[in-house]
C-alpha cells in the first residue's frame, strides 16, 4: 500500500474507529498535547458513506453521535427532516447501495451477503435470485436485458429472469490437464493385431465407438475447459451479446523474498513474525489477457504487438548505456515490454470491448479497443510519459452511448475530460483549462455529464454538469472548501459531503440548480470542539526559484516570538494546503498550539503533491528530495523575508514521506532548519515497496543513480542540526529497519544530536492515544528547546 493510501486510511481510522473517551468537564481552553492526542470522538465523529435510498425519500450515511465503539446506519427522511438509527432488522431488508441497473434505470440487480437479488423500482419488490453457500458476484444484465450475467467461484454464469434456467458460460479449472497415459509402439502394434486376427474383438470395438459417439452427439454443449495451471484469474468479464468472454491471468514471479516485520510484545510472550512486502525492484508479476470465443469455442491470448510505442524504452536508459559503451548492446532489437492489464469494459451492446493496458516500467497508458477476430488490440489513446503516467481518472471509462467512450487523459498536463466514437475514431476533448477533473458521473439519459474539479481554485472542489457533447459546464456547488456530491435516484437533488479549513465533514442538500442554496442535515461537532476558536490558516503561494508558485498554508500568531516551524505533509501525491478539513486534523490542532506557543507555521504543497497538474506531479521524478526539498528552502526564505522569522530558529516536521523529507533536509541543508522530527520516515527507498517507489524512481538495478541521490541513508554524513527520529515497531508500510539502519550509519559516523523513539506496538499510522501523546510531546519538548531560545 502507498503512503498516500496508509496516510488517508489513518485519518479515517482514528475519526471513526477508537475508543470511547470521557468528555471534557471544561472548555478547552488553551491547548495542550493531551487535549489534541486523546480519542478524536471529543471532537464528534462526521458522517461518511453517504447513499440515497432507491426511492430518493432518504438519504443513509455511517454516523456515530452516541460516541458508540463503531459507526451505525443512520437515515434522513427529506419530508420530514428527521434523522433517525436505522435498526439492525431494516438494514438486513435494504438493498445493497451497489449494483448496476438496466437501461432505463427500472430495475436493478444486486448482490448481499454472497447472494443474487433483483429490485424492482416502480413495485419496490425484491425478488432473491440465488440462495446457495457459494457466494455469487458482479451481476449485470444482457444486452437483451432477459438475463443476468454473474460469477461464481472462478465461473461466469447467466440466469434467464422468466425461467430461472442457469447456464454456465465459462469453466476454468485449477491446476493442470492430467496428461494421457502414453502407449508404446510395441502396445500399438498387438492391438492393431489383436484386432485384425479376432473378428469378435473387432465387432466390439466397432460397437464401442459407435456408442460412444451416440453419447457425445446427446450431451449439451458445455463451455470449453480451461485450465490455469500456476496462474491466478482475474477480471473474467462476459460481453453483454453473449459472443465472447474475456479474462485475465497473473503468473507470480518465481524468486521474490519478502520481509519480515518482528512484532516484540505480544500475547504469547515470543517475538512473532508479520509477514511483509517484497522491496521495489523485485520480479514482477506476468500478466494475460485471453478471448474466448463462445459461438466458435476458441481460446486466444489476445497480442500486444500492436500497441503503439510497445518497443520504445524508457528515455533515462539512455544514460546508462552510454556510460557502458556496449555496441552489442545497442545494436540488439528492443524487446516488447511486459505490461499490465485493467479490466474489459464493454459497450452496452456487446459490439465494442474495450482494455486499459499499463506497460510495467510505468511509462505508457494504452486505451485499445480488442479485436476478437485477430486476437489483437487496436490503439485509440496512448499517454506517454518519460516520468509514469498518471494523474486523476487515468484508469476509468464510461460508456456514453452504444459506440461513445469516456475517458481522461493528462495529455495537456492536467487531467481532462475526452470522448472518442469507436465507430468513426472521432476524438474529442470535453473539458480544458489549468485544472483537474477529480471525478466523474453520467446522467441517466446519458446526455449530461457531472464532474468535480478545482478550476475555481486548486484548493477548492465543486460540482459542474455539461452536455456529454462539451461546451458550457455549469458550475453547481457554491460553498467554499470541498463539496463532495452524490446525485438523487431522480437527479433533482445534491447530497453533498462538504468540509470548510476549520470544520469537518457534514452533510448538506441542495436543488440540482445552480445558486441554489446548501441545507445542513448533519451537526456533528461537540461543544468542547466548538467551544475552541481554531484559527484559519491563510492560503498563499510563495515563488519559487525556479519561478513556480507554491500553494501552502501559513499560520501567523497574535504575538510572534521569532520561530517557526514548517510542516511537510506525507505520500508525496496529497494536497494539504487546501480550502477543506484536513485529513492531518491532529497536525493541524498541533499547530494551532504551535500558535498559541507564538511560532510561525508553514505547510506547503511542494513539487509532487496532487491537485496542480502533470508538471506538478512529476517534479520529483529520479530525485525526491530535490525539487520538492528546494521548494521547502524557498519556504524557509520566504519566512525570513517576508514574515520576519530568525533564520536560525526555523524548525521542520513531518510523517512517511514528510519524515523522508525531513532528514533530507537535514542531511543536504544544514542550517536551513536548527531542528527536525522525522516520524516514520523513508531512509532508503531500495527498501520500500514497488507499487510507489518505481514510478518514481524506477528500478534500483537499473537507476541506482536516481535511489543515491534519493535516500537518506547516503547523506547523513551532512547531519549539523538537531534530530528527532519516531518510528513504530510493528510498521508494515515502512519497515522499522529503515531507522535501525540510519541509526547505525549515525553511530559509525559519531553524530550525537539525535535521538529515536521506538514504539513497540504501533504500525505506520499510530492508534494508541498514550503513543501520540508521547510522540507530539517530543516533538514539541525538541522545538522548545531548540527554537525558542
Amino acid at each position: 500500500m502507498s503512503i498516500l493510501s496508509f496516510r488517508r486510511a489513518l485519518a479515517v481510522g482514528l475519526l471513526l474507529s477508537l475508543p470511547v473517551a470521557s468528555s471534557f468537564a471544561q472548555k478547552l481552553g488553551p491547548l495542550t498535547v493531551e487535549k489534541i492526542m486523546r480519542d478524536p470522538k471529543w471532537m464528534g465523529v462526521a458522517p461518511s458513506d453517504p447513499f440515497w435510498a432507491e426511492d430518493g425519500s432518504k438519504v443513509y450515511f455511517s454516523w456515530n453521535p452516541e460516541k458508540a465503539i463503531g459507526d451505525s446506519l443512520y437515515a434522513y427522511e427529506l419530508n420530514t427532516k428527521k434523522i433517525t438509527k436505522v435498526s439492525p432488522q431494516d438494514r438486513l431488508r435494504m438493498p445493497s447501495q451497489s449494483g448496476l441497473y438496466n437501461r432505463t434505470k427500472t430495475v436493478k440487480v444486486y448482490e448481499k451477503n454472497g447472494d443474487l437479488f433483483y429490485l424492482d423500482l416502480a413495485t419496490k419488490q425484491i425478488r432473491q435470485l440465488t440462495n446457495t453457500v457459494e457466494s455469487e458476484s458482479n451481476p449485470s444484465f444482457s444486452s437483451d436485458e432477459r438475463q443476468v450475467i454473474f460469477r461464481r467461484g472462478m465461473n461466469l454464469f447467466t440466469m434467464n429472469l422468466a425461467s430461472g434456467e442457469v447456464t454456465q458460460v465459462t469453466n476454468f479449472l485449477p491446476g493442470s490437464k492430467k496428461a494421457e497415459a502414453k502407449v508404446s509402439e510395441e502396445e500399438k502394434w498387438l492391438k492393431s493385431d489383436q484386432l485384425a486376427m479376432f473378428e469378435v474383438l473387432k465387432e466390439r470395438a466397432d460397437k464401442k465407438k459407435a456408442a460412444e459417439k451416440i453419447t457425445k452427439a446427446n450431451q449439451a454443449k458445455r463451455p470449453k475447459e480451461f485450465y490455469l495451471e500456476e496462474r491466478n484469474l482475474m477480471a473474467p468479464t462476459y460481453a453483454p451479446n453473449g459472443k465472447f468472454v474475456t479474462f485475465q491471468l497473473m503468473k507470480s514471479a518465481t524468486g521474490v523474498k519478502n520481509t519480515i516485520v518482528p512484532n516484540y510484545v505480544t500475547e504469547s510472550g515470543f517475538t512473532e513474525d508479520i509477514s511483509g512486502r517484497s522491496k521495489v525492484g523485485a520480479p514482477m508479476a506476468a500478466h494475460q489477457l485471453f478471448i474466448y470465443d463462445i459461438e466458435k469455442d476458441t481460446i486466444r491470448e489476445v497480442s500486444t504487438k500492436e500497441l503503439t510505442g510497445i518497443n520504445e524504452q524508457p528515455a533515462y536508459l539512455a544514460e546508462y548505456a552510454k556510460k557502458k559503451a556496449d555496441t552489442t548492446a545497442k545494436s540488439t532489437k528492443p524487446k516488447v515490454r511486459t505490461v499490465q492489464f485493467y479490466g474489459t469494459s464493454w459497450s452496452e451492446e456487446g459490439d465494442y470491448g474495450v482494455v486499459i493496458v499499463r506497460s510495467q516500467d510505468n511509462k505508457d497508458r494504452w486505451i485499445a479497443q480488442i479485436d476478437p477476430a485477430k486476437a489483437q488490440l487496436k490503439v485509440l489513446d496512448r499517454l506517454r510519459d518519460e516520468a509514469w503516467v498518471g494523474g486523476p481518472g487515468s484508469y476509468s471509462l464510461t460508456w456514453l452511448d452504444k459506440e461513445t467512450l469516456l475517458y481522461q487523459s493528462e495529455a495537456t498536463g492536467y487531467s481532462h475530460l475526452y470522448s472518442i466514437n469507436l465507430r468513426t475514431n472521432e476524438k474529442k476533448q470535453l473539458t480544458s483549462g489549468k485544472f483537474e477533473v477529480q471525478q466523474t458521473y453520467l446522467s441517466k439519459d446519458k446526455k449530461t455529464i457531472y464532474f468535480q474539479s478545482n478550476e475555481v481554485h486548486p484548493g477548492e472542489q465543486h460540482w459542474y454538469k455539461m452536455a456529454t457533447t462539451g461546451g458550457e459546464r455549469t458550475k453547481l456547488t457554491s460553498m467554499v472548501g470541498a463539496n463532495d456530491v452524490t446525485l438523487s435516484p431522480d437527479e433533482s437533488k445534491l447530497l453533498i459531503r462538504y468540509s470548510s479549513t476549520t470544520q469537518p465533514w457534514e452533510l448538506y442538500l441542495q436543488d440540482n440548480q445552480a445558486a441554489a442554496k446548501a441545507e445542513k442535515i448533519t451537526h456533528s461537532l461537540t461543544e468542547e470542539f466548538k467551544s475552541y476558536d481554531w484559527k484559519a490558516p491563510q492560503i498563499i503561494t510563495i515563488k519559487a526559484s525556479d519561478g513556480q508558485d507554491i500553494y501552502a498554508r501559513l499560520y501567523v500568531p497574535k504575538k510572534k516570538n521569532g520561530a517557526a516551524v514548517v510542516f511537510v505533509h506525507g505520500a508525496g501525491y496529497l494536497q494539504n494546503a487546501h480550502k477543506w478539513w484536513s485529513s492531518y486534523f491532529r497536525e493541524y490542532m498541533f499547530h494551532n498550539l504551535l500558535l498559541e506557543q507564538g511560532y510561525t507555521v508553514l505547510d506547503m504543497d511542494y513539487r509532487g503533491s496532487a491537485g496542480y497538474g502533470r508538471d506538478w506531479r512529476t517534479g520529483i521524478y529520479r530525485f525526491m528530495g530535490g525539487k520538492d526539498l528546494d521548494d521547502h528552502v524557498d519556504g524557509a526564505k520566504y519566512l525570513t523575508q517576508k514574515v520576519g522569522i530568525n533564520p536560525k530558529r526555523m524548525g521542520i516536521y513531518g510523517g512517511s514521506y514528510g519524515g523522508f523529507m525531513t532528514l533530507m533536509a537535514l542531511f543536504t541543508k544544514p542550517g536551513t532548519f536548527h531542528a527536525g522530527a522525522a516520524l516514520r520516515p523513508v531512509t532508503d527507498w531500495a527498501a520500500y515497496n514497488h507499487g510507489y517507489t518505481a514510478n518514481i524512481l524506477n528500478e534500483p538495478q537499473n537507476d541506482s543513480l536516481a535511489y543515491r541521490r534519493s535516500s537518506p541513508i547516503y547523506h547523513a554524513t551532512g547531519l549539523k542540526d538537531n534530530l528527532l527520529i519516531c518510528h513504530g515497531m510493528v510498521d508494515v508500510n515502512v519497515h522499522f529497519q529503515d531507522v535501525v539502519r540510519l541509526s547505525q550509519r549515525l553511530i559509525e559516523l559519531r553524530k550525537e544530536n539525535w535521538e529515536l523513539a521506538a514504539y513497540p506496538m504501533e504500525d505506520h499510522g499510530f492508534v494508541e492515544p498514550t503513543s501520540w501523546m508521547d510522540e507530539y510531546k517530543r516533538i514539541l519538548k525538541l522545538f522548545q528547546e531548540k527554537l525558542k531560545k
